[in-house]
C-alpha cells in the first residue's frame, strides 16, 4: 500500500510556519548582535568595577549560642549563613534553578530565548513577565535598582556579561544563594531555612527545598509566615517544574506535594528562650567591636545549658501566672469599636491587635461576642476562637458586672491554649520575676532568666535589680556568728526586744517574727531554720554590725548597700539575684568565691577564636573566702530548712534531702525570695513589682519565689545522684551539734540573752521559756529520725 501523500495546502502552511521560525531567529539573532555592540561601545564603559563580587564580604549577623550550641540572639540588619556553593544540597540548587533559571548552565549570561519568550507573553497579557537570568539577578542585587527601565535593563545585560567573564557558572550561583532576599529579615538560603525550618540548609526536605526556591518572585508577600496559602501555591510550581524538567521523579513529586511543613516563623526562630541573655552578650560585643559588631558575623558561646534555659524560662512563667491568677482579673487591656462592614472590621481588628502583641503562648484577641456561657474572639492571624466551661473561670466577674473592666464585644483581651488544647482567657501580669542558677564549681551561669517577657519589659531583674533581700540574708551573718565562737546549738532567746534609735538606724524599733510568734530560747540551727527574726537580731547584736558588714563582702557583697546596723540581718540592703547566687555559691562549693560569668568564648566568621575566658575555679585555696567547717555547718542548717523549716516544700516537691537554701520575704511582703542549692546547682528565685508594692498579706517567699526554684531545680538535677558531703576535720561535738575545735575548750558562745531574759519571758506570757533540744545532725543534715516535722513553717 503507497503512503498518503500531503495536500499542496498543508505543504504550503508547513512551508510558512518554517519560514516564520527562521525569520524569527534570524531577527532574534541581529538584535542580540545590535545588542552586543550597542553593549559594547556605550554601556560597558560607564559599569562599575566587579571588586564586590570577585571579593564578596557579605554582612554577616552577630550570633549567640548556648554552650551546647543552641542559637538563642541574632542582631544585624540582615540574617544571612553564608553557605559555600560545594556544601549547598543538589535538591536545594536544582529547586532553584527549575523556577528561577534552568538553562543557566547552557547561557552565557543573558537567555535570548528566554527574553523571546517573555516578550511574546507580555503582548499576550497585560501582567509583565520577566526574562532576567539568575547572572543578571546577580548585576541587579549587588549593582542596580529594581526599577523596571529600559536603561537599567540595558545595564544589567551589560553587567551580566562582565560577570560571566569573570566568574565560573558556581562561583555566579554562590553569590546568588548567599545574597538574594527571601523574606524575614533571612538572605540567603542558608538563612532562609533557619528562619523558616529551624535547620541549616544542608538538612532540607524537597517540600522545604521547592517552598524556599518560590520566595525569591515575592519574598515579602507569598512567604509562608505572611501567607502561607499563596506560599503553598508557588511551592507546588516549583515541585511540577522540578518534575517536569526530570529533576525528580512523579513518586518524588507526589510525595513532596502532600508532605505538612512546619514553618517556624518570628515567634518561634529560637529554639530556647535567653533573650536577656543574648541582650547581655550584644551589649558586650558591642563595646568591644563598635560597628563591626552586626555585619562581621561574629558569634558569642555563652554557659548556658539550653535545656536548663528553657526549664527557667517555663519556671519563671509558671509561677508568674500562678500568682497572678490568685489574686483576679483586672480586666481587658483596651476596647475598640467594631465597624459593621467586615473588611473595616477585620482591618480595625488587626490594627489595634498590632498594639498589643503576643506574649509566647499569651495571645491578643479582639472579643467578637460575650457571654457569661461564651466568649467569641479574633487572633491577629484572623482566627476566630472560643472560651467557654473552665476557660472562664479567671474572667468570670467580667462576664457579669458593669463598668470599664466587662468583657463585650470590642475589648483586647488574652487567650491562652490549655493542657487539652481549650481556650483559656488570662491576662498579661504586672508582677516580675527573675531566676538565675550558676554551676557552683566555677561561676557560670547555666540559666538566666531576667523577667516574665522580654518583648514588654527589657529591665533585666537578674542583674539590675538591686531589692531587699529579706531573710536570705540571715545565713551570711550565721555565717560570721560562727567566726565568733557561736554554733548550731548556741541557744538564743527568741523573745520581744525593744530597740533604740541607735540600733535600728534612726527611730524606735521593736522588731517581730514573721509569724507572730515568740519560742523563747532555741538553737541557733532552730532558729535559722524557723527564719527568726528575734534570733537573727541578737546574734547580729552580738557580733556587732560593723563586723558583719565587713564579712558580707567575703562574698561578692556591697559593704555600703547593707546598713550598719541591727536591721542589716532582716535583709534592709540591696542585693541582685546574681550576686544573692554568687554569694550561696561559696556555701555550695565548701567555701570558694568564684565570680559569675556568662560568656566563654567569641569566634570570627571564619570559626577562629577571637577571646576565650578564663574562670576561677573551686578548689583552688588562692580563692577559698570561707573556713571549710563554716561552709559545712552552714549547709548542714540550710539542709534543715528545706526538710523541715520555711522551705520545706522545697525537699518535699523535690524528693531530695541534698538541697539546702532558705526563704526570704521583705517588709509588707515587698519582695519574695528562694536561694538554695542542690550538688553543684545553685538558684536563686525573686518575684516582686518594678514599682515596689506589697504582693499581698498572704504572700511570702515560700509561696511566690520557693514554687519556681523547684521547677527549676526538678529539671536540672533530673537524673543526677543525690550529693552526699564530707565533713572537713577540726569540728567537735557540743551540747549535741558540732563546733570549732579551738572554740569548744572554753570560748563558745553557748547561749545568748537567755537568763537575762527569763523574768521577761515570765511576766510576759506567765509560764517558763521553752527548753534547749539539743540536736545532732546527719552527716547529710535534716531532721532526725522520728523528729516530726516542724509546725510553724510559716513567713521567712
Amino acid at each position: 500500500m503507497s503512503k498518503k501523500s500531503s495536500s499542496p495546502k498543508s505543504g504550503k502552511r508547513r512551508g510558512w510556519l518554517a519560514s516564520v521560525a527562521l525569520g524569527s531567529v534570524a531577527l532574534v539573532a541581529l538584535a542580540a548582535l545590535l545588542l552586543v555592540g550597542y553593549l559594547s561601545l556605550i554601556v560597558m564603559p560607564s559599569l562599575p568595577a566587579l571588586d564586590t563580587l570577585v571579593d564578596y564580604r557579605p554582612k554577616m549577623p552577630l550570633r549567640v549560642y548556648t554552650a551546647d550550641n543552641v542559637l538563642i540572639g541574632e542582631f544585624g540588619e540582615e540574617r544571612r549563613d553564608f553557605v559555600p556553593i560545594a556544601e549547598m544540597p543538589q535538591v536545594m540548587k536544582q529547586a532553584l534553578l527549575a523556577i528561577e533559571d534552568d538553562r543557566f548552565y547552557q547561557h552565557g549570561g543573558v537567555d535570548y530565548t528566554g527574553i523571546l519568550r517573555a516578550g511574546l507573553a507580555n503582548l499576550r497579557s497585560s501582567r509583565s513577565q520577566g526574562a532576567s537570568t539568575i547572572t543578571m539577578q546577580v548585576a541587579r542585587t549587588f549593582f542596580l535598582s529594581r526599577q523596571k527601565t529600559y536603561g537599567r535593563k540595558l545595564h544589567e545585560i551589560a553587567l551580566a556579561y562582565q560577570i560571566e567573564s569573570r566568574l565560573s557558572k558556581d562561583q555566579i550561583l554562590e553569590l546568588y544563594m548567599n545574597q538574594i532576599y527571601l523574606g524575614e529579615r533571612a538572605y540567603g538560603f542558608g538563612s532562609a531555612a533557619r528562619a523558616y525550618f529551624g535547620k541549616p540548609v544542608q538538612r532540607v526536605s524537597l517540600a522545604e527545598a521547592a517552598m524556599l526556591a518560590g520566595l525569591p518572585k515575592a519574598p515579602a508577600s507569598i512567604n509562608p509566615v505572611v501567607n502561607p496559602a499563596r506560599a503553598k501555591q508557588r511551592q507546588q510550581a516549583v515541585l511540577k517544574r522540578m518534575r517536569d524538567l526530570g529533576y525528580i521523579s512523579d513518586a518524588q513529586y507526589q510525595q513532596a506535594k502532600q508532605e505538612n511543613l512546619v514553618v517556624r516563623g518570628e515567634r518561634r526562630r529560637f529554639g530556647v528562650h535567653a533573650e536577656y541573655v543574648a541582650e547581655i552578650a550584644r551589649q558586650y560585643m558591642a563595646a568591644q567591636y563598635k560597628d563591626d559588631v552586626y555585619t562581621h558575623g561574629y558569634s558569642v558561646y555563652t554557659t548556658l545549658s539550653s535545656t536548663e534555659q528553657q526549664a527557667a524560662y517555663e519556671a519563671v512563667r509558671r509561677g508568674v501566672l500562678d500568682y497572678d491568677r490568685r489574686h483576679g482579673y483586672r480586666g481587658p487591656e483596651d476596647i475598640i469599636d467594631l465597624p459593621q462592614d467586615a473588611d473595616d472590621r477585620e482591618q480595625a481588628i488587626a490594627e489595634v491587635l498590632q498594639k498589643h502583641p503576643d506574649s509566647d503562648d499569651l495571645q491578643a484577641a479582639v472579643v467578637l461576642s460575650a457571654t457569661p456561657r461564651m466568649v467569641r474572639a479574633a487572633l491577629a492571624s484572623g482566627e476566630e476562637v472560643e472560651v467557654s466551661g473552665e476557660g472562664l473561670r479567671l474572667a468570670a466577674s467580667a462576664l457579669t458586672g458593669k463598668g470599664s473592666n466587662r468583657i463585650r464585644p470590642g475589648v483586647v483581651i488574652r487567650v491562652v491554649r490549655d493542657a487539652k488544647k481549650k481556650w483559656a482567657i488570662t491576662q498579661l501580669p504586672e508582677v516580675a520575676a527573675a531566676l538565675v542558677a550558676l554551676d557552683a564549681r566555677d561561676g557560670s551561669v547555666r540559666a538566666m532568666v531576667g523577667g516574665f517577657d522580654f518583648g514588654l519589659n527589657q529591665f533585666d531583674h537578674v542583674g539590675q535589680a538591686w531589692r531587699q533581700p529579706g531573710s536570705t540574708i540571715k545565713p551570711f551573718i550565721y555565717s560570721a556568728a560562727l567566726e565568733k565562737g557561736f554554733f548550731p546549738g548556741s541557744v538564743i532567746n527568741d523573745a520581744p526586744l525593744m530597740l533604740n534609735a541607735g540600733d535600728a538606724g534612726g527611730q524606735a524599733w521593736n522588731p517581730q517574727n514573721d509569724d507572730g510568734r515568740f519560742d523563747g530560747p532555741v538553737t541557733m540551727r532552730t532558729g535559722l531554720k524557723r527564719s527568726k527574726n528575734l534570733v537573727s537580731i541578737r546574734i547580729l547584736q552580738a557580733i556587732t554590725p560593723a563586723y558583719a558588714q565587713q564579712y558580707l563582702t567575703r562574698f561578692g557583697f556591697e559593704q555600703d548597700k547593707h546598713p550598719a546596723n541591727l536591721t542589716m540581718t532582716l535583709g534592709t540592703g540591696s542585693v541582685t539575684p546574681m550576686q544573692m547566687a554568687s554569694a550561696y555559691a561559696v556555701f555550695a562549693n565548701g567555701g570558694y568565691q568564684v565570680p559569675p560569668f556568662l560568656i566563654s568564648k567569641v569566634l570570627n566568621n571564619q570559626g577562629q577564636v577571637l577571646s576565650e575566658f578564663a574562670h576561677i575555679r573551686a578548689g583552688d585555696e588562692a580563692n577559698r573566702v570561707l573556713d571549710a567547717r563554716n561552709a559545712y555547718l552552714m549547709d548542714s542548717m540550710m539542709r534543715d530548712v528545706v526538710t523541715s523549716g520555711t522551705g520545706a516544700a522545697a525537699s518535699q516537691r523535690l524528693g531530695r534531702r541534698d538541697i539546702a537554701g532558705k526563704t526570704g520575704t521583705t517588709n509588707e511582703s515587698m519582695d519574695g525570695w528562694f536561694a538554695g542549692y542542690g550538688g553543684d546547682t545553685v538558684a536563686v528565685a525573686w518575684m516582686g513589682f518594678d514599682k515596689p508594692r506589697s504582693l499581698g498579706d498572704k504572700e511570702f517567699g515560700g509561696t511566690v519565689a520557693l514554687p519556681i526554684w523547684v521547677d527549676y531545680m526538678r529539671a536540672a538535677l533530673k537524673g543526677k545522684p543525690q550529693s552526699q558531703r564530707s565533713m572537713p576535720g577540726g569540728l567537735v561535738q557540743l551540747d549535741g551539734d558540732f563546733i570549732y575545735q579551738e572554740y569548744a575548750a572554753g570560748n563558745a558562745v553557748r547561749s545568748v540573752d537567755v537568763e537575762d531574759n527569763r523574768s521577761l519571758w515570765d511576766r510576759l506570757f506567765g509560764r517558763p521559756a521553752q527548753p534547749t533540744i539539743p540536736i545532732v545532725p546527719m552527716p547529710s543534715g535534716g531532721r532526725q529520725p522520728g523528729q516530726a516535722p516542724d509546725p510553724h513553717m510559716y513567713g521567712g
